[in-house]
């Protein structure tokens, strides 16, 4: 099993970029929400890999967080959701929007993502429900029922003001849990040197 890959990124053609590590190419999947975060060409990248081996392929794919390959591997276990589909749902929306869509039973969020019907959403939902890691900005009950989180404020604020999701998802991880929405967003902003 190949559960890391550390390298210089030598290709970028999405979704897809070569990895060189050593001297060998190995060419990894990666979803468009680990792409759009990649270093530039020529520079080191280090990915966290699920390794699938098939009758007729072996494929390997990429992700620069934990949430994304865990949640690639929650949607591998759903029947009728392969490799494709899978790195498809996480190229449509980061992991913070599928959790949150599941959260509130959005089909149509679901089925905005190319390739995924009414069906295939419908039975996403139902099977990723209580499954998924809690993602920054989506609060759950133990029921599974969206609760408002000012922590959603903070990080969709952050992502107008040009951070993107994995930094602001850093920032707010060090705020205490009761802050308000512009406190929270000073504090953040201070961490990420902008304050």
């Amino acid at each position: 099993m190949i559960g890391r890959i550390s390298g210089i990124l030598a290709e970028k053609n999405p979704p897809q970029i070569l990895v060189d590590v050593g001297g060998i190419g190995y060419e990894v999947g990666v979803p468009m929400s680990s792409f759009y975060n990649l270093p530039n060409i020529g520079d080191k990248v280090t990915l966290l890999t699920e390794f699938i081996v098939r009758e007729d392929a072996q494929l390997l794919f990429g992700f620069l967080t934990q949430d994304e390959r865990t949640t690639f591997r929650q949607l591998l276990k759903i029947s009728g959701v392969g490799a494709r589909t899978a790195l498809a749902v996480l190229s449509g929306m980061s992991v913070a929007e599928l959790v949150s869509a599941v959260a509130r039973q959005e089909v149509g969020r679901l089925t905005k993502v190319p390739g995924i019907g009414k069906k295939t959403a419908e039975r996403l939902l139902l099977e990723l429900k209580d499954k998924l890691p809690t993602a920054p900005g989506v609060a759950t009950t133990s029921g599974g029922v969206y609760v408002p989180d000012t922590s959603s404020d903070i990080l969709n604020a952050l992502m107008a003001l040009g951070y993107n999701e994995r930094e602001a998802a850093s920032a707010m991880k060090t705020l205490p849990e009761d802050v308000t929405v512009s406190d929270g967003i000073r504090q953040a902003l201070k961490l990420l040197g902008k304050g």
